[in-house]
């Protein structure tokens, strides 16, 4: 089940939020996770962080290819609508007023397919290194 970051904002139900769906065995997401946190201050309240790790057949239901899930960032809108990879960052970093110009460059036509490239090189690189891959 997903776990809300800090307190609930008057206002705002789970219903509102942003799941992020993160790889809670890996050291290098979960020191992502808490910065975004710390960057986004009280707008961390409007993302809730579900944990994958032996979440496979509850990723299935929500449409999510747990396979996907761990080499690829994967946001549920409010609106149920599915997010992945780089739109998925570009999602969660708008909603931050200190990410927002860097969601805009990562957004860039000639930008954005060498972030994508190097993204899943740095993602197949971690899981080789934990045997997931």
């Amino acid at each position: 089940m997903p776990s809300s970051a800090g307190t609930h904002q008057q206002g705002h139900t789970e219903q509102d939020k942003l799941i992020v769906y993160y790889d809670g065995a890996c050291p290098k997401c979960i020191r992502d996770r808490e910065t975004y946190q710390k960057l986004a201050g009280s707008s961390a309240e409007q993302v809730c962080w579900f944990d994958i790790t032996g979440q496979e057949n509850r990723l299935r239901e929500q449409g999510i290819d747990p396979q996907k899930a761990l080499s690829e960032l994967h946001v549920r809108e409010a609106n149920g609508r599915i997010v992945s990879e780089l739109d998925a960052y570009i999602l969660l970093m708008n909603n931050v007023p200190v990410l927002k110009p860097l969601a805009w460059l990562i957004g860039l036509p000639l930008i954005r397919p060498l972030l994508a490239h190097l993204y899943h090189w740095l993602v197949n690189r971690r899981l080789r290194k934990r045997g997931l891959v």
